[in-house]
């Protein structure tokens, strides 16, 4: 094997998918911005909930809003719901595992409220049905997808699909997508100055 083919070969398919996604994504990511900082501003708050590695990133961006992305500033309200294991194994074991989303979400969750689920293949049933419960209860039953949006494509507004078929890459612009969410909110709630 070549490693640095090999190397280059994924930096280089990263880069064709970064600008995809540039270009494709504009207008659903000002719409889940603006989404957003209605609800922020109304007293609401972000919930996040995947699995594997979209479960990483929802814990790694609910902290950015909660703690700090680029500046010392008030707290954005948002929650990962895939970091209570408690609530994940007996949601899974007591009501199968397709519910712990949907679950966390009935309970957790009020009108205005922004509910981002991600999935990478868009066809996560745990996901769809997280984002379904959110619809049911008023909230904004956004998304960040990929691999054409699957499923979600009917459920997710805004929806940010990854105009790719790779799991990595997907993985690698969903956190992008998410820091960018992180440091659009702080400039647009006025938290942090330009």
């Amino acid at each position: 094997m070549d490693l640095n083919a090999f190397f280059d070969s994924e930096f280089d398919e990263h880069a064709e998918v970064r600008a995809a996604t540039q270009m494709a994504l504009k207008e659903p990511f000002a719409a889940l911005v603006r989404a957003a900082k209605s609800s922020i501003e109304a007293g609401g708050k972000i919930l996040f909930f995947g699995n594997g590695g979209s479960a990483a990133d929802c814990q790694h961006l609910a902290t950015e809003l909660t703690i700090r992305y680029k500046a010392n500033r008030a707290p954005i309200a948002a929650i990962a719901l895939t970091t209570d294991t408690s609530s994940l194994t007996a949601g899974g074991n007591d009501l199968g595992f397709d519910q712990i989303f949907a679950r966390q979400v009935s309970a957790l969750a009020k009108p205005g409220d922004v509910a981002i689920g991600i999935s990478t293949s868009g066809e996560s049933e745990n996901v769809i049905l997280g984002l379904r419960q959110a619809l049911a209860m008023n909230c904004v039953a956004a998304g960040f997808g990929g691999k054409g949006g699957g499923r979600m494509n009917n459920i997710a507004n805004p929806y940010l699909v990854v105009p790719s078929d790779t799991t990595a890459r997907i993985q690698e612009m969903h956190i992008t997508l998410g820091q960018i969410l992180c440091g659009a909110l702080e400039l647009e709630l006025g938290l942090v100055k330009t």
